[in-house]
């Protein structure tokens, strides 16, 4: 789709100066791509460059991390926090402990997370943070102290009125508990909203660990209900098998739906009668084994190597795992599969070909930015527990996140109406989101 003209040369120039980072340049073209009806209403936005300032980090960290494995070998790691947008309240977004982890990366997550945040309606900017380590095949031992490694640089840029990490890819609750204790230890405060998506037992919030995934199926659902459809008896298949997927299967089940597929980066599982998220917990949270365990469990599932879980006939497909994993080839087979919703639990998984096909073909299609938004949602609900040393029940938690999922919905819809483009959510999300932070930085100044 072409630019605006008053987005051209702020997109020539995000290329000029972030060479090479290619996720980072697809996110940003994607909002441009969308806001183009906003510039040309709204001149005030493009005379204050709001645009080209979105789109410079406010502030950028990389530093360094050693650390000794079992071994007694020295080992150099790379981190970063890339600290975005603090226009609506203190950064808040994940840390990612990956190899592929680099500066675009966590560019590009952290210029999502600025308009993911802004549709939730609360208190948060937006950030990003990571490391190139893999904490897969490390010990407890070695993960700690690469963690505590990572706070010693980290604790001086965050702060609960700061910057609010959480997980993300390759940071689960083992990892938070020991970057806590260790942020802790060098700073002498409890300081509990320093770090969301932390144990039930030392200021973690109920739902924290299911929420990107019930938030994603929450937000499905109302795409579907918007059509006067459900996902009572629909099937779905789900890419990935971590937390997003799990808590995203065991929500699609709740609402009458049948999960026939999940994956791996080994490959997929089929279980026609639907997957066992139980089972699928102990595999992956507990053994934290591969998926073809799976299959050798349940007799009647089968997992194939080497191919997504796209080649199963579905109706509603969950991304739950990496970026672009679906092209323009899956997303026609999706198509072809007879797929009519999808749902994206991850951060950008499809690319802008896939999204063209499914917007063609009229589907419902809930991006990122809006879909997977819960997660962040509810590190906020968690932020607010922290700071009036409250502490909420699952009911009521589940009940604020379904809540915020269904504003989110009504927001994005609502926005894409009003400029003309009824259902297409991609451009409701950026829209609603860009102008809600546009008059935020209108209003604070030159700054």
């Amino acid at each position: 789709m072409p630019l605006h003209e008053r987005s051209e040369s702020v997109y020539a120039e995000v290329l000029a100066r972030n060479p090479g980072e290619e996720e980072f340049h697809q996110a940003v073209r994607e909002v441009l791509e969308s806001i183009g009806p906003v510039l040309g209403k709204h001149p005030r936005y493009t005379d204050a460059k709001i645009v080209a300032r979105l789109c410079e980090p406010e502030r950028q960290i990389i530093f360094r991390i050693p650390w000794e494995d079992d071994r007694g070998e020295i080992h150099i790691n790379r981190g970063f926090r890339v600290e975005f947008n603090s226009t609506l309240g203190p950064y808040k977004g994940g840390l990612r402990f990956h190899p592929s982890v680099r500066l675009g990366t966590v560019k590009f997550l952290g210029f999502e997370q600025i308009f993911k945040n802004a549709l939730t309606g609360l208190p948060i900017g937006g950030g990003k943070g990571g490391a190139d380590f893999d904490p897969k095949g490390r010990s407890d031992r070695e993960v700690m102290r690469f963690c505590q490694s990572f706070m010693t640089e980290l604790h001086r840029h965050i702060g609960e009125y700061t910057d609010v990490p959480a997980g993300d890819v390759g940071v689960g609750g083992r990892e938070i508990g020991y970057l806590f204790g260790q942020y802790k230890r060098i700073t002498n405060r409890y300081e509990s909203g320093v770090l969301t998506g932390k144990g039930l037992t030392y200021g973690g919030a109920q739902v924290r660990a299911e929420a990107t995934g019930y938030g994603c199926v929450f937000f499905v659902q109302e795409m579907l209900l918007a059509r006067g459809d459900s996902l009572e008896g629909k099937t779905v298949t789900v890419s990935g098998s971590g937390n997003v997927a799990i808590y995203a299967i065991e929500k699609a089940h709740q609402l009458g739906a049948r999960v026939v597929g999940c994956s791996d980066s080994g490959g997929y599982v089929h279980d026609e009668k639907g997957i066992d998220v139980a089972l699928l917990k102990e595999i992956k949270e507990e053994r934290r084994e591969r998926l073809d365990v799976y299959a050798d469990t349940v007799r009647h599932a089968r997992f194939v190597p080497g191919r997504q879980v796209w080649d199963i006939p579905s109706q509603v497909a969950l991304p739950c795992a990496t970026q672009n994993e679906i092209t323009g080839k899956e997303a026609a087979l999706l198509l072809e599969n007879g797929c009519v919703a999808v749902g994206e639990g991850a951060n950008m998984p499809t690319t802008p070909e896939g999204i063209r096909i499914f917007q063609d073909a009229g589907i419902a299609y809930g991006p990122g930015k809006a879909a997977n938004a819960g997660g962040v949602a509810t590190s906020a609900l968690e932020m607010q527990q922290n700071a009036s040393r409250d502490s909420w029940s699952f009911d009521y938690s589940e009940r604020r996140l379904q809540e915020i999922m269904r504003g989110i919905h009504t927001s994005c819809a609502e926005t894409a109406d009003e400029y003309g483009m009824p259902g297409n959510y991609v451009a409701g999300a950026n829209i609603a989101a860009y102008t809600k932070v546009a008059d935020a930085m209108l209003s604070l100044g030159l700054i």
